[in-house]
């Protein structure tokens, strides 16, 4: 295939990811008069009156930092465990190594509408419904197997010499994990890492299901509540999704090179 093809197919598979986003950006930038006509394409006049609506209201802010700190929590929680279990199943030679991957992955496979009545009923008798710490339990034991598999696919790629000569050093099994594993494995502690923000970050099910209250709910739920009675308001709505979704795109644009290479370095091991 041509250079000049492949090119050509690339803008187009670009355009089609891009083009629902690129919709709710102009969507956000119409006045309320111009969202359900069409043409125009492209707003007559770009407003910002959405944006001020959605920043304006008490709760979208508070939405925002709940999302923050429950993903950011949970994505740090599951890339510490996951760092452990995935270095016991590269380095340190455990048995039914296939086995405990074969669960896990029979695990992460599991639908999740199945589990909410059991977790909703176990938070309600610890006392956990409407707080972020259901929210960060629940996201963290959903993530670990993703969290697990790469790490361990990562581990893998690295020699296991370097492992054994931290021990013969005098290190511990969890010192090599810190002073030589970890720093080596940055790209794909970074890519497990966005992967799990981003689960977290777009996770709408058990935030509708385990909050009910502001103090508690997440940005996907109060996007999901805007519509009223009788009237949907486009405008609020596209806004607040653009606002959500640029942290996400401003991640990968800056880790790009980092995600890519913590995603292939596992594919052949050194």
């Amino acid at each position: 295939m041509s250079a000049p093809v492949r090119f050509v197919l690339l803008l187009l598979v670009a355009a089609y990811c891009l083009a629902p986003f690129a919709w709710q950006v102009l969507s956000s930038l119409k006045p309320a008069a111009e969202l359900l006509s069409l043409p125009p394409l492209a707003p007559s006049r770009v407003t910002v009156e959405h944006y001020a609506a959605v920043l304006g209201q008490a709760a979208f802010p508070r939405m925002l930092l709940n999302s923050t700190v429950v993903a950011m929590v949970a994505t740090l929680l599951s890339l510490a465990l996951g760092a452990l279990a995935a270095f016991a199943l590269s380095m340190l030679r455990l048995p039914h190594r296939a086995t405990v991957l074969g669960l896990l992955l029979a695990v992460s496979m599991f639908p999740p509408i199945a589990t909410v009545s059991p977790l909703f009923l176990l938070l309600s008798a610890l006392g956990l419904r409407d707080t972020l710490l259901a929210l960060v339990l629940t996201y963290t034991s959903f993530s670990l197997p993703l969290s697990v598999w790469l790490l361990a696919r990562f581990f893998d790629a690295l020699p296991r010499e370097l492992y054994v000569a931290a021990r013969a050093d005098g290190c511990s099994a969890f010192g090599a994990l810190r002073r030589v594993i970890l720093p080596l494995s940055a790209p794909g502690l970074l890519a497990a890492g966005l992967l799990v923000f981003v689960f977290c970050w777009n996770e709408f099910l058990f935030a509708l299901a385990f909050t009910a209250t502001d103090a508690a709910r997440t940005v996907p739920v109060g996007i999901a509540l805007f519509p009223g009675l009788h009237e949907i308001p486009y405008g609020e709505i596209a806004a607040a999704s653009v606002i959500v979704t640029l942290p996400v795109v401003a991640l990968a644009f800056a880790f790009q090179r980092r995600i890519v290479d913590g995603l292939t370095a596992g594919a052949v091991k050194g």
